[in-house]
């Protein structure tokens, strides 16, 4: 068969993709390179899948960010800008209609995110599989790898594979992946095969991933999770906070801090920690800053505390301690507040209480890395947006060459931002063939 769109990968993008191409009328090849499409998609979420959020457009878009969208690298600023024109077709509320028409029953829960009510991803693959495998114009090949774009006069003209068969189509999308999650199939080839037709790379970064931290964390906190605290990421060398969570849940780890908020706070951390040389990393120059009172300022923190002191004054120091910590906290408090253990609370003098309160307002955390791309959730860095148009997701470098989901430039916080960038790229290239 001649092909009209040839659809390098079987994730979330490439997959919406052939579907929409194959729902316009186009003869579609969906290549994979592994046994099985889909395979991060089955597994995102813990296996149930928060394939998007119900917040307006307005509220969608600081959650996006991109080092090539806008005139600012900050996380958060200028992605979404640059995704306007693709959510305006096909957004939150299109994707969940699609999804409902072909049978996957939808839930809303915490925080706006959507997940099947099934409680499985493996419910969304099945959909977007099935739409492919019951269209007669839809070709899926598995375990094929491709090792290069072939383009003749700025056009794409076929794509090479890995055994040497070439596979003539003037119309590619490139939607293999970034490197999170390797095990799945995204290796960074996608980068290699843009770069090769002239494409500037962002250098990947592992993002939404636990932080790695100087400081030892006791035997007894590791796996603890404290809930209602909030976390900001700080640049010691402008004083600046470059992240500033929401109230959630923190957990320890042990060589540093994961769980939800800790997590979202790895794009800012992520790219001063990994890109460039040894040299340039600022390794060590970021702090994590964790308050445990987010719902108290500082003054009325310490007014709570004087009375306390007040109310409590036999209590030594290291028993009145349950009155602001849990238990597990407690060992690593004593060992940061160089306040003496068995000192009685009506013996604290205004430093040392004015110590505890700047402790329990900002406990503070050298950051040192992330963990590995095994544990990262998505890729920061990718295909410099600059280079693709938004309006089609085609190369501006190459005719007929088109880049879907994590391959590009764009990454976002937990809540099912990442998914629906992946699903309304996808869906904007597979329109636009």
């Amino acid at each position: 068969m001649d092909y009209d769109v040839l659809v390098v990968g079987g994730g979330a993008a490439g997959l919406m993709a052939a579907v929409t191409a194959a729902g316009r009328g186009r003869r579609v090849l969906l290549l994979e390179k592994m046994d099985q499409a889909g395979r991060k998609l089955r597994i995102t979420g813990k296996g149930r899948c928060n394939l998007t959020n119900t917040n307006p457009l307005r509220d969608t878009l600081p959650h996006i960010g991109s080092s090539t969208a806008g005139s600012t690298n900050k996380p958060g600023q200028s992605g979404g800008v640059w995704l306007r024109n693709a959510y305006g077709r096909f957004f939150n509320q299109e994707l969940m209609q699609w999804f409902e028409e072909h049978g996957v029953e939808l839930t809303v829960e915490r925080g706006n995110r959507v997940y099947p009510a099934s409680g499985k991803a493996l419910d969304i693959f099945l959909a977007l599989i099935g739409e492919l495998e019951n269209n007669p114009n839809v070709t899926i090949r598995k375990n094929t790898s491709v090792k290069k774009i072939e383009t003749l006069e700025g056009q794409a003209t076929a794509a090479i594979l890995e055994r040497g068969e070439r596979i003539p189509c003037r119309h590619i999308i490139l939607a293999t992946g970034g490197l999170s999650y390797p095990t799945t199939g995204s290796t960074g080839a996608g980068y290699r095969m843009a770069e090769e037709l002239g494409h500037t790379i962002v250098e990947p970064v592992p993002a939404l991933v636990p932080l790695k931290c100087a400081e030892a964390i006791p035997d007894d906190l590791v796996g603890f999770t404290l809930k209602n605290v909030q976390l900001s990421i700080i640049d010691k060398t402008s004083g600046s906070t470059t992240f500033k969570s929401g109230i959630g849940e923190l957990t320890f780890t042990d060589d540093g801090l994961g769980g939800p908020i800790a997590i979202s706070a790895s794009r800012a951390a992520s790219r001063p920690l990994h890109s460039g040389n040894q040299a340039n990393r600022q390794s060590g120059n970021l702090s994590a800053v964790l308050d445990l009172k987010p719902g108290l300022t500082t003054e009325q923190l310490d007014r709570r505390l004087l009375a306390d002191l007040d109310q409590n004054g036999t209590r030594i120091f290291n028993d009145a301690l349950r009155l602001w910590l849990p238990a597990e906290l407690i060992p690593l408090a004593l060992k940061q507040l160089h306040i003496e253990y068995y000192k009685r609370l009506n013996q604290i003098n205004g430093d040392e209480r004015r110590r505890l309160c700047r402790w329990l307002k900002g406990v503070e955390f050298t950051i040192t890395g992330t963990r590995d791309w095994n544990e990262a959730i998505v890729t920061q860095g990718g295909v410099s947006l600059a280079e693709v148009n938004p309006k089609t997701m085609e190369s501006r470098l190459v005719k007929g060459l088109y880049f879907a989901g994590e391959l590009l430039d764009l990454d976002a916080d937990t809540g099912g931002y990442n998914l629906q960038i992946a699903f309304s790229t996808g869906h904007a290239a597979g329109e636009a063939v």
